[in-house]
């Protein structure tokens, strides 16, 4: 069964964009190395440092399946349907499909996160299933439907902003990170779900 990781690039203050969707310098790391995260396609513009590299490429080469939240689609235009990575994308929407929005390509819209997550699961397989952070993001982990983190911390303060967790509500429990891997400019930590211990008689 597919993992399910929830993912983004955020501020040390928790941040993924400012208040007007602005992602200032959180982004630069991603193209300003000389490696690029794709080997086989040097004209891609996603290039990290030499630190970086390895554990963006396994991430990223993992990924069979992306959701995303209305919010992002429509600041992305869907990526025009070609997620950056995984071979699927869904998009969680209380609206439906743009009209005329890329008619060719199979990109579900669900109203309900749980319906999103397990369609994600089918369509990536023993893959990873990528939950873009934000409200959608948050709304799994509080649903119990993340089995990890992993985030991509940048050394800017915003004050203010998109949260990586959303409006998530009350106490969520990770274990200690897995993976903490200092790059230029960013820092790669990655944490398993703590899940509720079964009682015992």
């Amino acid at each position: 069964m597919a993992t399910v990781i929830m993912h983004a690039v955020v501020s040390v203050d928790g941040f993924i964009a400012d208040p007007g969707d602005d992602v200032g310098p959180l982004f630069d790391w991603y193209f300003g190395g000389d490696r690029p995260i794709v080997p086989d396609d040097p004209d891609s513009p996603f290039r990290v440092g030499e630190r970086s590299v390895d554990h963006v490429r396994s991430l990223w080469g993992s990924i069979g399946a992306t959701i995303q939240g209305r919010h992002l689609f429509d600041l992305t235009n869907g990526w025009e349907a070609r997620p950056p990575a995984g071979d699927h994308l869904l998009v969680v929407s209380h609206r439906s499909k743009p009209e005329g929005w890329h008619p060719e390509a199979d990109v579900p819209f669900f109203d309900d996160v749980t319906a999103a997550v397990e369609e994600a699961r089918r369509r990536a397989g023993d893959r990873v299933v990528a939950v873009c952070a934000g409200e959608v993001g948050g709304r799994a982990l509080e649903l119990g439907l993340v089995d990890e983190v992993a985030m991509d911390v940048v050394p800017v303060v915003f004050g203010s902003g998109k949260r990586y967790f959303g409006s998530v509500a009350g106490h969520q429990m990770l274990e200690d990170p897995h993976v903490v891997i200092p790059g230029e400019r960013v820092l790669h930590l990655q944490y398993k779900v703590r899940r509720p211990q079964a009682a015992t008689s």
